[in-house]
């Protein structure tokens, strides 16, 4: 099973994109899981997750999560206009692809 990491700045809108993702998994018939957190605690679970997404809004951050991967797994921007339509079957596809 893939463990996915979605950061964003207070972890609410993205808990929203984390359901639709989960419904996309569900329909594709994929087992995932996928969790939300703030940039603050990401630190915590970052060892056990195949990837991390980080929100639009907190892009600016990605060289601090990379320092913490350190190269170990892919970190990523979520597209913009995915994120802003809650588009969770696109960018699951495009997460999935990046593993």
């Amino acid at each position: 099973m893939k463990k996915i990491l979605l950061v964003c700045a207070a972890g609410m809108s993205t808990s929203l994109l984390v359901n639709k993702m989960k419904q996309a998994a569900k329909e594709m018939g994929i087992e995932v899981d996928i969790e939300a957190l703030p940039v603050s605690e990401c630190s915590s679970v970052i060892d056990e997750v195949d990837i991390v997404l980080l929100g639009p809004q907190v892009r600016f951050q990605k060289p601090q999560v990379d320092k913490l991967v350190d190269g170990r797994i892919p970190v990523e921007v979520m597209d913009m206009r995915l994120y802003g339509t809650m588009n969770g079957k696109a960018i699951l596809e495009s997460t999935l692809s990046k593993i």
